[in-house]
């Protein structure tokens, strides 16, 4: 690999950590505009509550605007084990995602899951295109395994 493709490597990594780490920081400040900053308008989005898919730009305003307007003051959310792997014009990342928050309702929320997120570079801009949270679950209850901690 040649230097130059390799720095090229290295700064789309980095553009795409910034990205990830806007996006966090937009989710704890429950700042939805900042939070759909960077989700191209026909991303398709696996999440950990239903529906079982959700298509597009909307879609995900959507689910951020009543996500976040479910919690009472701040939410805590933090990226952990996060890796990130970039070609010229497509990329992803995978690690865990843990929040930790109070509900409306007063409930407690505080859940780690599984985050794969893929990139595609759009205009010169990195763009999440995709996006799939999961939780493993008990094979013999069926249940999720909402109490996983890594």
């Amino acid at each position: 690999m040649t230097t130059r493709i390799a720095n090229s490597k290295t700064t789309d990594e980095v553009q795409i950590r910034a990205l990830i780490d806007d996006r966090a920081k937009a989710v704890r400040d429950k700042n939805v505009n900042e939070a759909i900053s960077s989700i191209a308008p026909d991303i398709l989005s696996f999440d950990v509550v239903n529906p079982f898919q959700q298509m597009g730009l909307d879609a995900s305003k959507k689910r951020a605007e009543d996500w976040f307007s479910s919690f009472e003051g701040p939410i805590g959310y933090e990226i952990r084990d996060l890796s990130i792997t970039a070609g010229d014009s497509v990329a992803f990342s995978h690690g865990l995602s843990h929040v930790s928050a109070t509900r409306t309702d007063g409930g407690k929320l505080d859940m780690w899951w599984r985050t794969t997120v893929c990139f595609r570079k759009i205009n010169e801009k990195w763009m999440v295109t995709h996006e799939h949270n999961s939780v493993p679950f008990d094979v013999e209850s069926g249940k999720a395994s909402l109490d996983f901690k890594p």
